[in-house]
């Protein structure tokens, strides 16, 4: 273990500070390009950072190929460790930035494409116009992350989908989950008359984190689940909506999303006495006793626009 011994026995020096946080953006993009752009460095500048850092810690922090960027083991101990320090210090940032008469900075958000599409992009415009000094970064993943692990200021899930130690924040109310189809497809089929009925039919499917999306229902009471297949599947819900208006098969999406095209004849509601209802998205942050001034007035205004 004579690497980590070099790790223990080397003193903390202050210069260090932005090649440590430059690591944490490498290892988080797996990439010296993306982590560059971000930073607004050159990638050749950010990997002799990374290389002096490494020097200077007498480990080998990342593994390097032509094709990607891993970190090492120790590696991963060292960010895993080092994570806790840079929270405290964007923390510190953030504190001074309340001093300011307008709130600033950048808003890392991780969410779904469907809570993006549904909640946020509405409504971004107008917040950019009421904060110009704040930078909205919207990053859309199905997956659950771990927030500071991330970089990340906030996520928004699914209530059901949420860990226990983060601060949780209602977001939107309620929405139904309807089946839908587009005339196109149902020319010449029997539309299905009951949930069980979907296994005749084509079906859009969606991948989640944990897999392929077992389409869900409610009625008089009786909550239950279906497994459906068919000629698509993705985990974009742009994707999924184009499909279903195309006319490749039925799809199950948040009623949100396809009201304009019931209401306009694209689409065709059915099943709906089995729509079910879920209780709606939530937007989550670790616990902490510092709330960022950028994500407090992002919160207050979203909340202000949803809940009219």
């Amino acid at each position: 273990m004579q690497h980590e011994a070099q790790l223990q026995n080397t003193e903390m020096s202050p210069d260090l500070l932005p090649a440590i946080a430059a690591f944490a953006r490498v290892a988080h993009h797996a990439s010296f390009t993306r982590a560059a752009a971000e930073l607004g460095v050159s990638p050749s500048a950010l990997s002799q950072s990374l290389r002096t850092l490494e020097g200077r810690l007498g480990v080998r922090l990342l593994d390097r190929s032509t094709r990607r960027v891993g970190v090492t083991e120790i590696g991963q101990r060292f960010l895993q460790e080092a994570q806790p320090a840079l929270a405290a210090l964007a923390t510190a940032v953030e504190s001074v930035n309340e001093l300011r008469d307008r709130p600033a900075g950048l808003l890392r958000l991780n969410l779904s494409r469907t809570a993006a599409d549904i909640l946020v992009m509405p409504h971004l415009v107008a917040f950019l116009e009421a904060f110009p000094d704040i930078t909205v970064e919207i990053h859309c993943d199905n997956a659950l992350v771990d927030l500071v692990g991330g970089g990340f200021d906030a996520g928004i899930r699914l209530g059901e989908n949420l860990a226990q130690d983060v601060v949780a924040v209602p977001f939107g109310g309620r929405h139904r989950i309807a089946t839908v189809a587009a005339p196109r497809y149902l020319t010449g089929r029997t539309p299905p008359r009951k949930p069980e009925d979907l296994s005749k039919h084509r079906c859009i499917n969606v991948r989640l984190s944990g897999g392929i999306y077992r389409w869900e229902f409610s009625h008089k009471g009786r909550d239950f689940d279906i497994e459906t297949t068919g000629p698509v599947v993705s985990n974009d819900g742009e994707i999924l909506l184009y499909a279903v208006r195309a006319g490749i098969g039925i799809a199950c999406a948040f009623e949100v999303q396809v009201q304009e095209d019931i209401l306009a004849g694209r689409l065709i509601p059915l099943l709906k006495p089995w729509w079910p209802t879920f209780p709606g998205f939530y937007l989550y942050y670790p616990s902490r006793k510092h709330v960022p001034r950028k994500l407090r007035v992002f919160v207050e205004f979203m909340q202000s626009r949803l809940n009219t």
